[in-house]
């Protein structure tokens, strides 16, 4: 089995990044996928970002195109979601997973799961 630690949650200004990282141990991260899923205060877990087992594909909800980006450092056992240009309504609890990632946006792909780590982007 996996576990995996998110960190690098925290407060920022709208307009300002964050970098999560997703630390993985137990298992070796490369033979998984790996998605981050972020879930607000009264809302459902949503998708944010997805990449494949080899990093060849990645994929992004419509909500952070081209504010956010997905990697990972197999060597390290380590993903990352760097977060760009940051608005209020990121503000949620970020989740990294581990899994099949087939459908990749669905978070019945993914099988181990992180505690969570908190973003607070104010205006």
């Amino acid at each position: 089995q996996l576990h995996l630690v998110e960190s690098g949650g925290g407060l920022v200004q709208a307009g300002g990044s964050l970098r999560l990282s997703c630390a993985v141990s137990g298992r070796t991260l490369s033979a998984y996928a790996m998605g981050w899923f972020r879930q607000a205060p009264g809302r459902v877990r949503e998708f944010v970002a997805g990449i494949s087992w080899s990093g060849g594909g990645t994929y992004f909800a419509d909500s952070v195109k081209g504010r956010f980006t997905i990697s990972r450092d197999n060597a390290k056992n380590t993903g990352y979601l760097q977060m760009n240009s940051l608005k209020p309504e990121d503000t949620a609890v970020y989740y990294c997973a581990g899994g099949r990632g087939t459908p990749i946006r669905s978070p019945t792909a993914y099988d181990y799961w992180g505690q969570g780590t908190q973003v607070t982007v104010s205006s």
